[in-house]
């Protein structure tokens, strides 16, 4: 089952809580919340890391070192991408300059444990038109024109990557339309491309960028551009709610055989979620799209991950299944992030574009453990503290 259906990686939320950052906590020592670290990391040796195959050695560290023109000026990993550039691409080169350079951290959750989640994504495409039609009649929209956007922490540092949008009446910055407003209403906004479906919009907007089928054999490409600001309530989520599906069964084709067979229900089923991405365009060209790093994903070996925890463009080894089962250990450059890939030991693996991506992406949700390489003698990151759960 695909986690992004129950829940989504919105890249940011209106909600806030402001009242706690703005005023303080107030009350006694007694019910003071205790906190933990968000995630550990443990020293380990490289032979404590399972094997990897040649192949998969040589894929991922490409796809690391495919960053490094955007990691040129990082504290941390400036100096080692500058050491990389030269690097063979042989799996025994490769190997010593792993070893030579970088130390080895298993990343541990709360109660020391070692196994986390990971989820898979992919870049879908979708018959569509630039030019609205019979058939193509549901827009993908750009930024609204009205749309005001708040960087909280330029008057509040410690909200750093914090942003309100909304729009203003008189003098008042109200929050923006809800997805069911637009949809009905729309919205003073370009629109990019137009679909034929309204669930492939709203598939285009769970995984974030993807490309539209012109009948002139032409892919147009787009990518996420922004949000409305509302948080993300996951439409499989409604639907397990509402008795339609049982959470196990949540899957991109369970939800469209829904939407296939229920098709009155759909503005019901699209309007459970109040979430709206807006889009923009990008170059035709046949890399992958561009994560958070702002640098082609590569299938197979690039991944999302929770920054607070693993900061972008680092190298982390990953061991986990398919979901069929088989074994799959390979190193991975974290290069993108989403609000639904957070906690302690997490990550959402990106395995390309089209159908058979999305098959293996919808169907990956497996347990694995994923260590990070770390360059040697840099501080390790800051992890946050986290509240620990109140018990009643």
């Amino acid at each position: 089952m695909n986690s992004r259906f129950m829940a989504w990686r919105p890249r940011l939320a209106w909600t806030l809580p402001m009242v706690a950052v703005l005023a303080g906590c107030t009350g006694g020592e007694n019910n003071t919340p205790k906190t933990h670290a968000l995630a550990t990391y443990t020293s380990a040796t490289w032979e404590a890391l399972p094997a990897v195959s040649d192949a998969d050695l040589v894929a991922g560290f490409g796809s690391w070192r495919s960053a490094c023109t955007r990691l040129k000026a990082d504290p941390v990993w400036g100096s080692t991408c500058a050491s990389a550039a030269n690097v063979p691409q042989t799996a025994g080169e490769i190997r010593g300059f792993l070893k030579q350079n970088l130390d080895v951290y298993g990343l541990r959750a709360a109660n020391d444990n070692p196994n986390g989640l990971i989820t898979g994504y992919y870049e879908p495409v979708y018959p569509g038109s630039l030019t609205q039609t019979e058939v193509a009649n549901v827009p993908v929209y750009g930024v609204p024109e009205d749309m005001i956007i708040v960087s909280l922490d330029s008057i509040y540092p410690e909200l750093k990557g914090k942003r309100l949008r909304g729009r203003l009446e008189g003098r008042v910055l109200k929050p923006y339309d809800d997805a069911a407003t637009i949809e009905s209403k729309g919205v003073k906004a370009p629109v990019v491309a137009w679909l034929t479906d309204p669930m492939n919009l709203q598939f285009l907007q769970i995984q974030g960028s993807g490309r539209i089928q012109l009948d002139s054999g032409r892919q147009l490409r787009i990518a996420y551009a922004d949000q409305n600001g509302h948080p993300y309530r996951p439409i499989g989520r409604w639907l397990v709610d509402q008795g339609e599906l049982k959470k196990e069964d949540v899957t991109m084709g369970a939800i469209s055989a829904w939407a296939k067979a229920n098709p009155s229900r759909i503005p019901q089923l699209l309007g459970s979620n109040p979430s709206y991405v807006f889009f923009t365009q990008n170059p035709d060209s046949n890399e992958g799209p561009r994560g958070s790093l702002n640098v082609p994903l590569t299938a197979g070996y690039s991944a999302a991950v929770d920054r607070k925890v693993i900061p972008l463009g680092s190298l982390l080894w990953l061991s986990t299944t398919k979901p069929d089962g088989s074994a799959l250990v390979r190193p991975v450059a974290a290069q993108d992030t989403g609000g639904a890939i957070a906690g302690e030991v997490r990550a959402d693996l990106f395995w390309g574009t089209g159908e058979a991506a999305g098959q293996l992406a919808g169907d990956m949700k497996q347990q694995g453990q994923i260590w990070m390489l770390w360059p040697k003698g840099a501080a390790l990151p800051q992890v946050p503290q986290v509240a620990d759960a109140v018990k009643p």
